[in-house]
């Protein structure tokens, strides 16, 4: 992982597990949702205001994941954050949850775009978190 990579602590709930005691497979989607919106607050930049002052959301557009490993209930894991592709519309972002000793758990691959938030529809990325972005990778 490179000095770029950003890292969001989560602790697994007895919420998040299933029958057998590993976490549920869509809550690994959860994990890394919170991590993005964690990156995006570490770079200065609330979702909420995003929304409110510049017009913006961001949605996944796309994700592709591997799951690897179980994680169990009261596991502590991190959860990574890591751009790989900056587009004028889009971000291509590396997610990793890793548990103890840094074992890589499950890995994913998000696009996501930049929408109006009135109409859902893709728009540029404002300039000043574009320049945020490109200063940071």
């Amino acid at each position: 992982m490179s000095l770029s990579t950003f890292s969001w602590p989560i602790r697994v709930y007895y919420e998040d597990t299933d029958a057998a005691g590993l976490v549920y497979y869509a809550n690994y989607l959860r994990f890394m949702e919170r991590a993005r919106t964690e990156w995006l607050r570490a770079l200065g930049f609330e979702q909420t205001e995003l929304r409110d002052e510049h017009g913006i959301v961001f949605a996944v557009s796309r994700l592709e994941i591997d799951f690897l490993k179980p994680a169990r209930f009261n596991e502590s894991l991190s959860v990574t954050v890591e751009m790989s592709r900056t587009g004028k519309v889009s971000l291509d972002l590396v997610q990793r949850v890793l548990g103890g000793a840094q074992e890589l758990i499950c890995r994913g691959t998000v696009k996501i775009a930049c929408v109006e938030a009135q109409t859902m529809r893709p728009c540029g990325i404002p300039a000043v978190v574009l320049t945020e972005l490109e200063r940071v990778t």
